[in-house]
């Protein structure tokens, strides 16, 4: 069989050099639902791998990813274990993409399909996005990666702010440490957290940084930047699993977050996630009113949600990252 996959693959490959592009993806296509038919999963694999390497390589990144995007396929049907060799596959064809191949980005939301969401398959395909500085992409695989994402998203965002002004640090910290939390993955949250202050404060030493440590904590505040102090206090009151510190927390910068739109969505979901306070249910008061008046009770507020992980408290762990 390896003999007869070998030979429709070479003259898919003389087709692919010949300048027959379409049609070498589509004969691709019909050889390896065959295989699939049958269930010869490691046929069907091979054949798609080399004719989409060959597609890419001859910069025919539309075909080329329609064929990985059909091998993605093949793996989650074989229930393919996610060893090197077969995410070797994957990261081979991920780096022959152009930067700028919209089916690339088409394809790399299927490898977050790929059992399990493997961490390594995210990082190395956020690790290309940053150097692309296509950032909203980046984010999106370095939050599900490896240990070594968060300093990588780090540098991406520090770098980011840097470009912009300086009193917007928090929004950028932000955008690290609150996805890491929304994950669950508080230790790339604290990593996120510790490498952005300590980074700002050796850039900027006029900013008047105080350290203020205890036996069991150390903070460094920043008296111009109260929403960098905000995150690095709500990182401790998750380790703590102390919701009335969560609760004195929100109170006290309620007005500099309440200046900031896109944090009050992630703020509900880090309270429901790890200190059990439910969000606020959005109600209808004509609703209300007329299960009032007919002897309704009306919506029943949710119960908090269980939680897992720190310190014997149930909050939410990353499977595969802590």
């Amino acid at each position: 069989m390896a003999s007869k996959v070998d030979k429709i693959v070479a003259r898919l490959q003389q087709k692919i050099a010949d300048g027959d592009y379409y049609e070498a993806q589509q004969q691709a296509r019909v050889a390896a639902s065959r295989y699939i038919k049958t269930k010869n999963w490691d046929a069907a694999i091979d054949t798609l791998f080399n004719v989409a390497q060959s597609l890419l390589k001859a910069s025919q990144g539309g075909s080329g990813g329609d064929l990985c995007i059909m091998l993605v396929d093949v793996y989650k049907q074989a229930e393919l274990a996610p060893d090197s060799a077969s995410k070797g596959r994957l990261l081979t064809c991920l780096r022959l993409f152009d930067g700028e191949e919209p089916t690339r980005k088409k394809w790399s939301s299927k490898l977050g399909e790929y059992p399990a969401g493997d961490p390594e398959l995210h990082h190395v395909a956020g690790s290309i996005y940053a150097e692309e500085h296509d950032t909203y992409e980046a984010e999106r695989h370095l939050l599900l990666g490896t240990r070594d994402s968060p300093q990588l998203l780090f540098n991406m965002e520090y770098a980011w702010y840097k470009e912009g002004d300086a009193h917007l640090a928090p929004h950028f910290a932000g955008r690290a440490v609150l996805a890491y939390l929304l994950v669950g993955n508080v230790r790339a949250a604290n990593t996120c957290y510790r490498l952005f202050v300590g980074a700002l404060a050796d850039d900027n030493p006029r900013l008047g940084v105080q350290d203020v440590s205890s036996a069991s904590a150390h903070v460094r505040v920043f008296p111009s930047l109260p929403l960098l102090n905000f995150l690095g206090l709500l990182l401790l009151a998750i380790q703590r699993a102390a919701p009335e510190v969560y609760k004195g927390l929100v109170s006290k910068y309620a007005t500099h977050i309440n200046e900031t739109d896109a944090w009050a969505e992630p703020l509900e979901m880090i309270a429901e996630m790890y200190f059990g306070i439910a969000k606020p249910r959005q109600t209808n008061p004509l609703m209300d009113m007329m299960s009032g008046l007919f002897g309704g009770g009306g919506p029943q507020p949710r119960q908090p949600p269980r939680r897992q992980g720190i310190r014997g408290s149930d909050v939410p762990v990353a499977e595969g990252l802590d």
